[in-house]
């Protein structure tokens, strides 16, 4: 009677784990998505703004919305690559830098594939395409574009590196919940919190914390409580 039963669950459960699999990479390129969106459509709304002035009509929203899932597909690829995080260890500018750049050589490749796939689409021959590149591509606009996308790529990389540096969520806090003078005397509290910490681990070693009666784990245990502790408690005893 459980042979069957076991048999019937083992399709649900690869849904399953596909569905997971789907709606993690989803929420992976949510974010960069929407970033996109909106910093493509605030471009256009310029460009549009100003031929408006000479009496021309202009509108893009559908490019915007097509760009964004572009950049938004291109960084879900690139953040499975090992080497992505080549530079998670140096000084903050590199790895921004390094990974801007990575993104923005995926991104490029990205759009001249689906140029290519355009291309090809409307009848084109292969052998053809780089003679297309060099005589009706329309390069100044492609690479106006291109600027902009760096643009965009190092605010959304420069975001998302602090956001991993002060802990995912962190930044949501400090712009959307937190008060400023709240959220200035957390993060002065927080820094010598880590301080101590860090010299209480330099000055003895790590087998003294085991002991839970010593003096050093009953100070690292008030470290660790006050560091978990919400803002308006870490306030309160400050």
């Amino acid at each position: 009677m459980s042979q069957p039963a076991i048999t019937a669950s083992a399709p649900t459960s690869y849904l399953r784990r596909a569905f997971d699999w789907w709606l993690a990479q989803v929420k992976h390129a949510l974010p960069p998505t929407i970033f996109f969106f909106v910093g493509f459509n605030l471009i256009l709304l310029t460009k549009r703004l100003i031929l408006e002035e000479h009496g021309i009509d202009y509108t893009g929203f559908f490019t915007a919305t097509l760009a964004a899932l572009i950049v938004g597909k291109a960084v879900l690829v690139t953040d499975n690559v090992p080497f992505i995080r080549r530079f998670d260890s140096a000084p903050m500018i590199r790895p921004i830098l390094f990974k801007s750049t990575i993104y923005w050589i995926c991104v490029l490749i990205v759009r001249l594939a689906e140029r290519f796939v355009h291309f090809v689409a409307a009848g084109g021959v292969i052998a053809d395409f780089p003679s297309y590149l060099v005589g009706q591509f329309s390069w100044p606009r492609f690479l106006s574009i291109q600027i902009w996308l760096m643009v965009l790529l190092f605010v959304y990389v420069t975001i998302h590196e602090l956001n991993m540096l002060f802990g995912d969520g962190e930044l949501y806090r400090l712009f959307f919940r937190w008060r400023s003078s709240e959220a200035k005397l957390t993060r002065r509290q927080r820094i010598r919190l880590l301080t101590r910490l860090n010299r209480l681990t330099e000055v003895h070693p790590i087998e003294t914390f085991s002991d839970q009666g010593s003096p050093v784990h009953a100070e690292l245990v008030q470290i660790l409580r006050e560091l978990v502790s919400p803002p308006a408690a870490v306030a309160a005893r400050a």
